[in-house]
This record gives C-alpha cells, sequence and structure tokens, in this order.
C-alpha cells in the first residue's frame, strides 16, 4: 500500500513537472511575440499565456484585459468607465466602472444626431429660395427688392456632405434671373433670417480654446465681406508648417481676426459666422460683375410684420438629413452638430437657439428611456467638458435605437474601424470592418461608442470612455482596441 501510494505520488510530480515546463515554454513563447508588438507603444504585459488563451472564454479575456488596464501606467490614474452589452438578452457581458458619469466628447452627437433623425426624418431639406417683390418693366428693370429666404441650412455653400458651393447657388440664382427677364435691380438684396431667434451664437461652456480649431464653429453674423473673393489664395515655396493655425474671435465682437502668418502651400479654411449674408454678398457682387447693376445694399431683415407680395425664383435645396447626418459623425463636424441641435429646437419650440435644442433632445431621450442618471447635456457637438453621460445609460441608448426603423441608415453613418471617418486609423488589424462607432477626442479625453459585428455574427453594443489619462492619445487608443479586441469572439 506505502509502495503504491509512492507510485502515484512520483507519477504526479513527474505530470506536473511535465505539465509545468510545458506552461513555462507556452508562457516564454507567447510573451516573446507580444513584447515584439508591444514594444513601441509600451503595452501592458498580458496575465494569460497560449494555453490559457485556449482555455478562457472570450469574456474572460476581456476581463483580464480590462484588470491589465487598471494597472497599467496610462490608466491607472485615469478615471474610465467600459462596458460591452448584449442587445438581444440587455445583460451587461463585461464592464468596468458603467454607471460612472463621464466627459463623452464628442460621442455625444450620437445623442444630438439620433434625436435629429427620428424627429425630422432621413429626407429632411433645408430650402434657401430666391424672391422679388415689385415689378419687372419692359427694359429688365426690377422696381422692387431681391429676397434670399433661408432655413437654417447648416451645409449652405460648404460642399460638404454633396452641398454646393457658394459660387454654384449664386450662378442658379443668377440664371433664375434671366429667366424673369431681370436686367438690373432697382433695390435691395434682403436677407430673411427669420428663423434665427438671435446673430451670436453663444459658445459651449467650459470650451478650451486650445483643443478647437477652425474646425469649431461661427461666433456671430456676417455684415460685409472682405475681400470680397469667395477663396483667399496664398502661394509661397516654403513648406507648410505642422502647427496648428487658429483664429480668435471676441464673443462681444463680429470680428474675425487671423493673428498669426499664414506660410506654405495648400488652402486654410474656417467657418463662416453667417452663411446667407455671405451668400448674399457673393450674390450682388457677381450680378454688378456681370452687368446687372444693384442699387440696393445688402440688408439682413430678421421679421417682416408686413411683407410684400413675391415671386418666387429659384430655390435651392440642402442634402438630405441622412446625408448631413453621415457627413456629421463620419468627420465629427461640431458646427453641424450644433446646427442639428438649434433645428431640432426650432421644430419643436419654435425657437433656434441652444437652450431650446437641449430641452427638445433631453424630453427626447427621457421619452424613450433614457438612463437619465449622470447625465449633463450641454451642447450638441460635445465640445463641453460639462457634459456628462455614463458608459451604461450610453450602451441602452444604442440598444433602443436598433429598433428604430432608421437604424441602418443610422448604423451606415458611423465610422467604421479601419476604413472610414475618424476611425480609419484604429482597428487596422483586428476589428477591421467588424466596430462600427463614434469616436470622441478632447486634451486627455478619448471615448468610443457603438456597435460591434462579432466573429459568431452577433451585434454587441459597447461605451468606453477615458478620462484624464497619461501619456499620448495614441497610447490610449492602442489600449482601447486591446480592452475591445477579445470581445469580437464573443
Amino acid at each position: 500500500m506505502v509502495n503504491f501510494r509512492k507510485y502515484i505520488s512520483s507519477v504526479a510530480v513527474l505530470a506536473s513537472g511535465f505539465f509545468l515546463a510545458q506552461s513555462t515554454v507556452s508562457t516564454v513563447l507567447y510573451s516573446q511575440a507580444y513584447e515584439n508588438q508591444k514594444s513601441s507603444l509600451n503595452l501592458p504585459s498580458p496575465i494569460t499565456s497560449v494555453v490559457e488563451k485556449t482555455i478562457l472564454s472570450a469574456k474572460e479575456l476581456v476581463d483580464i484585459n480590462v484588470n491589465t488596464m487598471m494597472a497599467d501606467p496610462v490608466l491607472k490614474n485615469a478615471t474610465w468607465g467600459f462596458v460591452v452589452y448584449d442587445p438581444k438578452t440587455k445583460k451587461v457581458i463585461s464592464s468596468y466602472n458603467e454607471n460612472t458619469p463621464l466627459v463623452p466628447a464628442s460621442t455625444t452627437k450620437l445623442l444630438t444626431t439620433e434625436t435629429a433623425m427620428s424627429m425630422l426624418g432621413e429626407n429632411y431639406r433645408w430650402n434657401t429660395q430666391l424672391e422679388y417683390s415689385g415689378s419687372v418693366d419692359e427694359s429688365g428693370v426690377l422696381n422692387g427688392n431681391l429676397y434670399i429666404v433661408g432655413s437654417g441650412d447648416p451645409s449652405l455653400g460648404t460642399n460638404k456632405a454633396g452641398a454646393w458651393a457658394y459660387r454654384d447657388i449664386v450662378q442658379d440664382f443668377k440664371e433664375g434671373l434671366s429667366r424673369e427677364g431681370i436686367k438690373k435691380v432697382n433695390g435691395d438684396i434682403v436677407i430673411q433670417t427669420a428663423l434665427f431667434k438671435g446673430t451670436i451664437s453663444r459658445l459651449p461652456e467650459n470650451v478650451v480654446w486650445l483643443e478647437n480649431n477652425n474646425y469649431y464653429l461661427p461666433a456671430g453674423t456676417t455684415r460685409e465681406i472682405n475681400p470680397a473673393n469667395e477663396r483667399l489664395i496664398v502661394k509661397k515655396s516654403a513648406g507648410l508648417s505642422a502647427e496648428k493655425k487658429f483664429f480668435y474671435v471676441s464673443p462681444y465682437n463680429n470680428q474675425m481676426v487671423y493673428a498669426d502668418k499664414y506660410e506654405g502651400n495648400g488652402t486654410l479654411t474656417t467657418k463662416l459666422p453667417d452663411a446667407p449674408a455671405y451668400l448674399a454678398n457673393t450674390f450682388r457682387t457677381t450680378l454688378v460683375k456681370s452687368g446687372i447693376p444693384v442699387t440696393g445694399k445688402v440688408i439682413p431683415k430678421m421679421t417682416d410684420a408686413n411683407p410684400e407680395g413675391r415671386k418666387m425664383v429659384s430655390v435651392y435645396k440642402s442634402p438630405t438629413l441622412a446625408d448631413i447626418i453621415f457627413y456629421t459623425n463620419q468627420h465629427s463636424d461640431n458646427g453641424l452638430a450644433e446646427a442639428l441641435l438649434k433645428t431640432v429646437g426650432f421644430q419643436n419650440l419654435g425657437d433656434q437657439t441652444t437652450e431650446s435644442g437641449r430641452k427638445v433632445v433631453t424630453e427626447h431621450l427621457k421619452n424613450h428611456g433614457f438612463d437619465m442618471l449622470g447625465l449633463n447635456y450641454i451642447d450638441g457637438s460635445g465640445l463641453s467638458r460639462s457634459n456628462n453621460v455614463t458608459p451604461i445609460a450610453q450602451a441602452k441608448f444604442l440598444t433602443s435605437l436598433m429598433d428604430e426603423k432608421f437604424y441602418k441608415t443610422y448604423l451606415n453613418s458611423l465610422p467604421v474601424g479601419g476604413q472610414s471617418g475618424t476611425l480609419k486609423r484604429m482597428f487596422n488589424g483586428l476589428g477591421n470592418g467588424q466596430v462600427f462607432a463614434k469616436t470622441g477626442t478632447l486634451n486627455k479625453v478619448k471615448t468610443l461608442a457603438g456597435y460591434m459585428k462579432t466573429n459568431t455574427g452577433k451585434t454587441l453594443v459597447f461605451s468606453l470612455m477615458v478620462n484624464n489619462y497619461a501619456g499620448s492619445v495614441d497610447m490610449v487608443k492602442k489600449r482601447m482596441e486591446k480592452i475591445l479586441e477579445p470581445a469580437l469572439d464573443l
């Protein structure tokens, strides 16, 4: 009996030694391969060996990666939250700090653009009309005014989402006058902007100027354009500096000042404060240059208590709302997002202001079962650091969106990992073409929320928000990929 026990003990020792040796070899092989992969980005070392990776489930691997990141130098002092959610079972698969309110940055646009699509419809368009009052005499003189009637088109003249450039709209309007036989305008060009409640766009709260360059927002209303041409071309043989260039605008002064010398080749682009005013000034200049005199001036008019009888000359229609939202989400366009916020405010409350837009969006979210705990919705774009939302609220919101009739259109508007938009440089390996999500970036804030098509054919929802990280944004992006990649096998 004793000899038998000794025999069993010997076999057990040999077996354990054999498996220990195999595990050690596997771990060494995996670690070496992993070290080669992660060396340039200082990624944390894995806990699992190849054998363990084979045995562990995808969920366990996600959890292990999350636990590993807690001790990672880039994230250990950050405030971050994460959730992977199954929209079919309505259950959390994996999570960390999922109920913690965090700064969402541009993932805020998910709430804004979904509300706009839900309330206005995919085929909604903004109209910009050319009309005239008075009469046209036998010699082709219009004794009356021209009216450019806007509806708040956020894409007007920008070429965004297929929108026409100003010169194309002006040419269309000019051809409309020719059809009417108008050879001279004995009157003014009136910009009818009754849709807008005010001329000054308030800046979102807690905006840090250095985080936002010329891809930001208009700050006031343009009365005159100087120079009159649509585009200023700068030619210089020296190379273009990679340093960001800024336009400085005072909130209380309708002047935009470029405060630095622009050197190098390329085109410098900034948003115009008032697109209809620019269109009207360009239209007047073009008419005069082409031999159609305009005796009056460009005059903005907010309201018209006693409107004159008018005749329609031409109407320019914007791209569809679906196209606008596609561009907004793909390029994370702040100006378009804020315009959508104001548009839903006007359509529902008759008041095109940020405050009205916020009321409409938050009420819409409440009515659709959004988890309001921890939500602070300040602006439509996510520029404000006062915006807050929890990862679980984002995930459940994206889940509810899957039941909407416009879900497919909305899903197609999101950047695709490794392929399009702001996700083109993420998920270039694992997850390429499988992650559909909105990104968000502010100084020391990186966020990602959307959908994941797994290797087993499932659609999962996720939200990952990191605030106050250490290191570079590229380091954080690589860690976000590492957290999410095992979920592809769920």
